[in-house]
């Protein structure tokens, strides 16, 4: 049962976190319409469009991104103004623990993490694609269903080339395949384009011609249709273009497995994408904690001093989240590890801050 404490606190928490993201927000589409209004006018792109595919999905998305940044500054300034006004010396000074004034942060704190973790895998993922994909068809005019240039080893020895590959069609432009042994090139088939034959469950090539190197002589084949068997189907390139951003967590799950059996180099980087949707989210709760516990106490500088601190807590945060990111990505480490090292050290950095700062 809640009391009254327990109320005004929530109150509290939950009203400064919103008016601060509300704020926070604001700013940001401001500046992002002052950057991107030139492109809106000169592609003449409808209002309607701008705000429905654009800016509703992208004020979740950034929201979201950095939500346990926005509860550690709301957590800080009005702890803070309870402690200038001596209120929380007077809610210990009534018998009440530190730890029970706690509960109610905890309580706000779940309701954000918990509202966070469920935008985060299942409602943000689809608003992404249409985010995405406008920035891709107005931003940087690039063709969402084409793919250019593709090179990849499908088997040992063996090359694919691709000039074009249209994803609606599943046609393949300049087809080229080699094999090459040692540094010579032993085949080569190249075809003016190949179409996937989802029946036959095989690639169809048009206008193709086959060369065999030899010691002493070349053997060439050539002809108008032929069918070939090579080790990718048009989901591969399906992959291309995909931001795993725009997937939820099912999608996610289903599209790690996919990649872990085809031995997928990125695959740190999606289990990252992954484990970064739980871990954020929990990070809310160690922000609160260490929030409350170094502007708990009424100090000198009053709150500017401890909006300072915060701030420079939440670039410190940052820093460790971009860092421990790189050492998964190039430096081998496990994905998980390095998403939970910034709450690892910040749970020590709170409970160090606890002895020192919180009311007794």
């Amino acid at each position: 049962m809640l009391k009254i404490l327990d109320r005004y606190i929530i109150r509290k928490f939950l009203g400064t976190f919103i008016l601060a993201i509300t704020l926070i927000i604001a700013i940001a589409v401001i500046f992002d319409l002052s950057e991107h209004l030139s492109r809106f006018i000169d592609n003449k792109i409808p209002l309607k469009e701008i705000f429905l595919e654009y800016y509703i999905n992208f004020i979740p998305y950034y929201a979201n991104l950095f939500m346990f940044l926005f509860v550690f500054i709301s957590v800080i300034f009005f702890t803070s103004k309870m402690a200038d006004k001596s209120e929380v010396i007077a809610i210990i000074s009534s018998g009440i623990s530190f730890f029970r004034m706690l509960q109610p942060y905890m309580i706000a704190a779940f309701v954000i993490a918990a509202f966070s973790w469920y935008l985060g895998n299942f409602v943000i993922p689809p608003g992404n694609k249409k985010r995405v994909d406008f920035e891709e068809k107005y931003f940087y005019h690039r063709n969402p269903y084409a793919i250019r240039n593709v090179h990849k080893q499908i088997a040992p020895n063996v090359y694919l080339y691709i000039q074009f590959y249209d994803l609606r069609s599943d046609v393949a432009h300049t087809f080229s395949l080699e094999k090459i042994v040692d540094g010579q090139l032993k085949s080569k088939l190249l075809a003016k384009y190949a179409r996937w034959d989802s029946v036959k469950q095989s690639w169809i090539l048009f206008d193709y011609y086959i060369r065999d190197y030899y010691k002493t002589y070349d053997k060439l084949i050539y002809g108008r249709k032929t069918d070939t068997l090579i080790n990718i189907t048009p989901d591969y390139f399906k992959r291309f273009n995909l931001d795993i951003t725009t997937l939820t967590l099912p999608q996610l799950n289903r599209f790690i497995e996919q990649e872990k059996l085809r031995g997928s180099e990125n695959i740190n980087s999606y289990l990252l994408e992954k484990y970064k949707r739980t871990a954020y989210p929990f990070s809310t709760f160690i922000l609160t904690f260490l929030g409350v516990t170094i502007s708990s106490k009424k100090k000198r500088g009053g709150t500017s001093l401890n909006i300072g601190l915060g701030l420079l807590l939440s670039f410190a945060y940052i820093f460790f989240m971009q860092v421990a990111d790189q050492f998964s990505i190039k430096g081998g480490m496990n994905p998980l590890l390095a998403v939970w090292i910034p709450n690892i050290i910040f749970t020590v950095i709170a409970f160090i801050s606890y002895y020192i700062f919180a009311p007794r």
